[in-house]
């Protein structure tokens, strides 16, 4: 197993295949465990590394996430890149990891080549967040199959990590806290936002979040399946894998 050290943690991190670096981002009670099945749609072309945001999968715990999560994860990603030392990477970041993403290619253009940000609600949150989020962790407690998907992310101390988790989202949506740390205006690097409009975690006007995102970033472009759930990487997984192939 891999690490790098990051603020006196350790953070885990795993390699497949040989290429060009591509960086998978995770979301929020995730890890990297959720790309590991996709891996066989990436390898031929890309050397692909997974990470494990502090306090998720098999990272190191912390006492609690920041309100700020997105861009501690962004320069947590940073310093992987750095500590790979493997020259310019592209991005893939999915739900919160395509928040983290961004951040790190506004942080370090000089680092990324690209970033894909996948089923995420733009850059706003939208009105209703705090609510939502609160009714579907609640959920996802009390159904079998989230219950289980936590723990094969997280281990067993899942709970206490969603706990967390969802203790910072509502204080970043409470205290209104800027998702991006810089002006998209000053992205420097091309960006593909891709969503789905069956994604019940997404807001409903994703489509419209996204174009208008995409009249400030310099180099953009949107894409939107039709079909599949959250997040689009895994419910339309083929379909992504040569949408990012294009771009």
């Amino acid at each position: 197993m891999s690490y790098f050290s990051y603020k006196d943690k350790q953070c885990f991190y795993k390699e497949y295949g040989e290429g060009e670096p591509l960086i998978f981002l995770h979301g929020n009670t995730a890890s990297s465990k959720m790309f590991e099945v996709l891996m066989p749609l990436y390898t031929e072309k890309f050397r692909c590394i997974l990470i494990d945001f502090l306090g998720n999968g098999q990272s190191d715990r912390i006492r609690k996430f920041s309100p700020d999560m997105w861009y501690d994860e962004a320069l947590q990603a940073i310093a992987l890149i750095e500590h790979l030392n493997c020259g310019k990477v592209n991005l893939v970041g999915t739900s919160g990891g395509a928040w983290a993403a961004i951040n790190a290619a506004l942080e370090r253009p000089d680092l990324i080549y690209a970033v894909i940000a996948d089923s995420f609600d733009g850059w706003t949150l939208n009105d209703n967040f705090s609510d939502n989020l609160l009714s579907e962790r609640t959920r996802a407690k009390n159904d079998v199959q989230a219950r289980q998907f936590y723990e094969w992310c997280q281990g067993k101390d899942w709970e206490k990590i969603v706990d967390l988790d969802t203790e910072a989202l509502l204080q970043c949506a409470r205290e209104k806290r800027p998702l991006f740390h810089k002006s998209l205006k000053d992205l420097r690097v091309p960006v593909l936002l891709v969503g789905s409009k069956e994604d019940e975690m997404c807001r409903s006007d994703l489509e419209d979040e996204y174009k208008q995102m995409s009249t400030v970033i310099p180099d953009a472009k949107v894409y939107i399946f039709n079909q599949g759930g959250h997040p689009a990487i895994l419910t339309n997984a083929e379909e992504f894998s040569r949408l990012f192939k294009d771009f």
